[in-house]
């Protein structure tokens, strides 16, 4: 069953706060490997904005990878199921760029998947425990 976009929404607000994070550090280990030098503008900004991508990439794929679950998707009992290597690098890119239109999408579609997971062929389902 897949969890309410209420759940999932909640779920990527807490994520954001991780994100923030994960890039925070990127960024961090970003300055000292650069020497200190300025990434705001130039081709330096450039390379600091794709390895932070990178390492966020990193980290979401191999928590999927690892047991379908970041840490704001375990604390919200979320799971990513059907996932693959492939299919966790292109659900990554096209959240990346479709995030905004993909919550729009879950409001239309017959399961309430979002759209980077109805085209990575991914689905988010409910990891709470089952009552008997």
């Amino acid at each position: 069953m897949t969890p309410g976009l209420a759940r999932r929404l909640a779920s990527m607000a807490y994520e954001a706060f991780l994100v923030f994070a994960v890039a925070f550090f990127a960024a961090w280990l970003f300055f000292f490997a650069s020497g200190g030098r300025d990434a705001t503008r130039g081709f330096l900004r450039v390379e600091l904005q794709a390895f932070v991508v990178v390492v966020l990439g990193a980290y979401f794929i191999w928590c999927w990878l690892r047991g379908g679950q970041t840490l704001a998707m375990r604390a919200w009992r979320i799971r990513l199921v059907d996932v693959t290597p492939r299919k966790a690098l292109l659900r990554f890119l096209l959240a990346l760029v479709l995030l905004p239109v993909s919550i729009l999408w879950a409001l239309v579609d017959r399961d309430r998947q979002f759209l980077h997971d109805r085209l990575a062929g991914t689905r988010l389902i409910d990891a709470r425990p089952t009552t008997s």
